[in-house]
């Protein structure tokens, strides 16, 4: 049963077009074999052959993508074959068809004539539109395997009377992509280049492509943690000429494939000769799971940022010295009991123990300092003290910290010395408020003035309550300032865990004060154009 309409589609340099030369010929084929092969003996197959057919028609839409060619096509279309039984016609790059000329084009498809026959190919199937593959019967040609390309390489080689290395057509299929035409054109250019003795040295400086050599290597020097090795390895390469980035792809390629090796089930995804097949096997034994997974999830974050990076050398060295990281044996460290308290062994109704959480709170992680002072020298300096200081503790190591390290010691132990077991009262919380709103004038005059302004109250329950004037001082306060006025207050009073609340309270200004986003939804509600404005200019409240 023959279709008024076909459609080839698939990557380049699979046969779409050739298979359809073929299905033509077969066609108009008066005596097709039982296999439904044609027999190249009447006179149809013989015109074919000799490239004097009448009945085959090809039409490039490459260069015809216009409404006129359509046309042109559709008047052609009317006239029967003068021999055989079907005209049939070929339009290539079907896909590049203009929307007119596609419009044009439905109506004798979907209608032909009883002797015309389409035959479609394309290699975008997604731009062409669904009324055409509504009307077409679509078959899809896939990328061909580097077996099948080994295979078809070896046999034009034996036909054309050349020696060729397995190795050396593998090098070939594999940089064809799925494709035989460009497998066979880089075959030809191979040919011209090294004569009719074809090996493997001679295909990869042809083709410029890296020696899966440097890879082993590689990957050798990574599961031996030689950083060293790695680099001048790296350094050899782009000595040679590479592009570091074909490198990480190249590279990235290799840990694949040594992933596959690892399983029986995926060794079969593995496109290699037998002899590289086993130098696979053989790495990928040694190679734990875990270091190829967190390799190629490295390497193809290389891959993605080597373009946009200022230096790219360095930007591999670091992939590279990551990668050689990445086989570091996790062996679990000692757990080292922390001390309870900074202070020497002393008796426990002499000093305080202060609780560890106050003296690293709001402490940032890379601010940490680590205490080096010997445990006699400790001893000797706060026998007696009923109170101390970190600042005091690191005093013999002072100039070995930063400028910055120095002001968050000061920061964290300066409210430690001034803390008290008194019980808090309004006058007290009215002399740590002061002092509070000293310390914040310095975050700038807006800040001040909003301080400034607030009411704080402190209630029986010994919870804090805060009159503010407005919304937006509200929630600029709960939002930057209140855990950190909690924690100033515990640090003063050591039995006070204060509860802060804070309130708008708008007799305090005499009206209503609007945040920001209140004035713009009050806008938009006047004036509805002012959302799409900024919408438009992608516009802040602020």
């Amino acid at each position: 049963h023959l279709a008024q309409a076909y459609l080839f589609c698939g990557p380049r340099g699979v046969g779409k077009t050739t298979c359809a030369r073929i299905f033509a010929k077969t066609i108009n084929c008066n005596n097709i074999g039982e296999s439904g092969e044609a027999c190249d003996k009447c006179e149809s197959c013989l015109s074919f052959n000799t490239l004097r057919s009448f009945n085959i028609h090809e039409l490039d839409a490459a260069s015809n993508n216009k409404v006129d060619d359509i046309r042109l096509l559709t008047d052609q279309v009317r006239i029967p074959p003068q021999v055989g039984r079907y005209s049939i016609y070929i339009i290539d790059e079907v896909h590049m068809l203009s929307s007119s000329a596609f419009n044009a084009f439905l109506k004798t498809l979907e209608e032909p004539p009883s002797h015309a026959i389409f035959i479609l190919a394309t290699t975008e199937k997604h731009k062409i539109i669904p009324t055409i593959l509504s009307r077409c019967q679509i078959f899809d040609f896939h990328r061909i395997r580097v077996e099948d390309i080994v295979n078809r390489l070896s046999f034009v080689a034996k036909n054309e009377s050349v020696a060729a290395e397995e190795e050396a057509l593998h090098v070939i299929a594999q940089k064809a992509d799925g494709a035989l035409r460009d497998a066979l054109s880089i075959f030809d250019q191979i040919v011209s280049f090294s004569g009719r003795n074809i090996k493997y040295g001679d295909v990869i400086e042809n083709l410029n492509v890296l020696d899966y050599e440097y890879y082993f290597r590689a990957v050798d020097a990574a599961l031996e943690r030689n950083i060293t090795k790695l680099l001048m390895i790296f350094n050899e390469v782009l000595e040679k000429g590479f592009d570091g980035h074909n490198f990480v792809a190249g590279l990235n390629s290799h840990l694949r494939d040594l992933l596959v090796s690892t399983d029986q089930a995926t060794i079969s995804l593995l496109e290699a000769t037998p002899s590289v097949r086993q130098r696979y096997l053989k790495q990928a034994s040694g190679s734990p799971v875990s270091f190829l997974i967190n390799a190629l999830d490295a390497g193809s974050a290389c891959d993605l940022a080597y373009k946009n990076s200022k230096n790219q050398r360095l930007h591999v060295e670091l992939f590279l010295i990551r990668m050689s990281r990445l086989n570091v044996e996790q062996v679990p460290e000692p757990e080292k009991k922390k001390p309870d308290k900074l202070a020497p062994p002393v008796k426990e109704d002499e000093i305080p123990a202060p609780p560890k959480s106050e003296i690293l709170r709001e402490r940032p992680a890379s601010n940490a300092v680590q205490l080096s002072t010997s445990a006699s020298q400790k001893d000797e300096r706060f026998q007696g003290k009923r109170s101390f200081s970190v600042k005091d503790i690191i005093s013999e190591d002072q100039d070995t910290y930063s400028t910055n390290r120095e002001k968050v010691i000061d920061t964290i132990t300066q409210p430690q010395d001034n803390r008290t077991n008194e019980i808090i009262t309004p006058e007290k919380f009215a002399s740590v408020w002061t002092e509070f709103t000293e310390e914040v004038k310095s975050d700038g005059p807006r800040i001040a003035s909003m301080f400034k302004s607030i009411r704080p109250e402190l209630l029986e329950d010994n919870s804090i309550l805060l009159h503010l004037s407005n919304a937006a001082q509200c929630d600029l306060f709960v939002q930057n300032y209140k855990q950190r006025m909690i924690v100033y207050i515990e640090r003063r009073f050591s039995n006070c865990v204060p509860d802060i609340k804070a309130i708008v309270d708008q007799s305090e200004s005499g009206g209503i004060i609007y945040s920001d986003e209140q004035k713009y939804n009050y806008l938009v509600s006047r004036y509805p154009s002012l959302k799409e404005i900024r919408k438009s200019f992608n516009l802040d409240f602020e």
